[in-house]
């Protein structure tokens, strides 16, 4: 890979090699037998499948409107292109690796579904029986596109556009899949071991958490955070739409995760918003009792914190809980994050303390606030008298943070040898939009 004409044909030669091979998988019906589906459930799922879609340029203003003008657009598009990438990824190989049969409960069988064999005219998911498989797999892989999208608040302002790209396939295929087979897997050892995560605490935001951490100790820190300058956020109201945007989605992300227009659905949905709403006042709130202002972007930063501290207990926790837990989590976070910027670690945007420790909180909370009242599939905490549950929430928590970390790490270290990670101080000082994109956002001229 050290040929630089390799590096600019590479990913358009794979790309042209899938797209042929496309063309001799055999072609089946879709929805041999509709009898046994349910419409409603179909409907909601459909809907919650856009919903959490909708999350990732959601999640490109949120992270677009913090950092520095000149690196807006470099930062929106590393979120954005993983749409591309873990799409193209989840029909050829991903889905299967995930959902595909089990080997030893690690990992899917790649040939299980490679390039979607069986999952348009198969039978349902065993835990989503009155939908399609395909309606499954689809809402699946809106879980594994935003996935990576959320280490680029860690890595911006300093990581290559095609060294990124690289990395979202590697972590979607290394780090996502095995994580989601283990915990959502019937047969994955996590899920086995009795683990809890209704819709993405360990597979998600731990695991996108722990590689942001992995990605900023290998790109170290940047000349501007060297040097203790302040860099004001570019454009406060695209975090304000982020926010907006990804609260909105979230309720497909949560509600979307009871497979089903149901009750459980509800009881998420309810969950969900309550957190958030606690969790954006909190660290508001707090900032005001450390001598601050309340700002805007404190309420975003809190509810967005509060949206991760929920999502593993969305459907297993009540409604009141809901409050404690994200208020709880968004305190937490908010000292993680005033203790991470006395250190000299470089994570941009904060995705370690909030993702990552948010994602941490709501595992331990699961494992404390679950009820089988909420729903009878799930298991009662520690709060119901069940110590034994909170330790499993640990073990797994244990278990995911370890691997995504090292894993990651590995993958950052590997993709470095073979590809330069980091922008040149040159580009950097000019800004990533025009470096690497030849773009630049707005109509004003570029500022080093």
């Amino acid at each position: 890979m050290s040929n630089p004409i390799v590096k600019k044909y590479a990913p358009f030669i794979v790309l042209m090699l899938i797209a042929i091979g496309a063309l001799f998988v055999p072609s089946l019906p879709a929805f041999a037998d509709a009898s046994k589906y349910n419409s409603a459930d179909i409907a909601w799922i459909i809907v919650a499948t856009a919903l959490v879609f909708l999350m990732t340029p959601g999640l490109a203003f949120f992270y677009g409107g913090m950092v520095h003008r000149k690196n807006i657009i470099s930062t929106m598009i590393k979120s954005m292109v993983a749409t591309g990438v873990v799409s193209i990824l989840w029909i050829v190989v991903g889905y299967s690796l995930c959902f595909g049969e089990s080997i030893g409960g690690f990992i899917g069988n790649p040939s299980t579904h490679l390039f979607f064999k069986g999952v348009m005219s198969g039978a349902p998911w065993s835990l989503a029986p009155t939908i399609p498989l395909s309606l499954f797999a689809l809402f699946q892989l809106m879980f594994a596109v935003i996935t990576p999208g959320l280490v680029v608040g860690a890595v911006a302002e300093r990581i290559r556009f095609t060294a990124y790209t690289l990395f979202i396939a590697m972590f979607s295929i290394l780090v996502y899949a095995p994580i989601a087979h283990w915990t959502w897997h019937p047969d994955g050892f996590l899920f086995k071991m009795g683990a809890l995560d209704f819709a993405g605490g360990t597979v998600v935001h731990i695991s996108a958490g722990c590689a942001a951490l992995a990605g900023a100790l290998v790109l170290k820190r940047r000349k501007a955070h060297i040097e203790n300058k302040e860099i004001p956020p570019a454009n406060i109201p695209y975090v304000l739409i982020g926010t907006g945007l990804l609260w909105f989605g979230w309720f497909g992300f949560n509600a979307g995760s009871a497979l089903g227009a149901n009750a459980l659905s509800v009881s998420a949905f309810a969950t969900t918003n309550t957190a958030a709403a606690a969790a954006g006042l909190a660290w508001m709130f707090f900032d005001v009792v450390r001598g601050k202002k309340p700002s805007v972007l404190g309420f975003c930063i809190g509810a967005v914190v509060g949206l991760v501290a929920i999502t593993p207990a969305a459907g297993f926790v009540a409604v009141p809980q809901s409050i404690f837990i994200g208020a709880v989590a968004s305190l937490i976070s908010n000292l993680a994050v005033y203790y991470k910027s006395k250190s000299t670690l470089d994570d941009t945007l904060d995705v370690f303390p909030c993702h990552g420790v948010g994602g941490m909180v709501g595992m331990i909370m699961t494992g404390i606030f679950a009820t089988k009242t909420v729903n009878s599939a799930g298991n009662d905490g520690l709060f119901y008298g069940n110590f034994s549950f909170l330790i499993i929430q640990l073990k797994a928590l244990v278990v995911v943070v370890g691997y995504s970390f090292v894993m990651s790490l590995a993958i950052f270290k590997f993709i470095d040898l073979i590809l330069p990670l980091r922008v040149s101080e040159e580009e950097e000082e000019m800004g990533l939009d025009y470096t690497q994109h030849a773009e630049k956002y707005g109509r004003a001229p570029l500022q080093a």
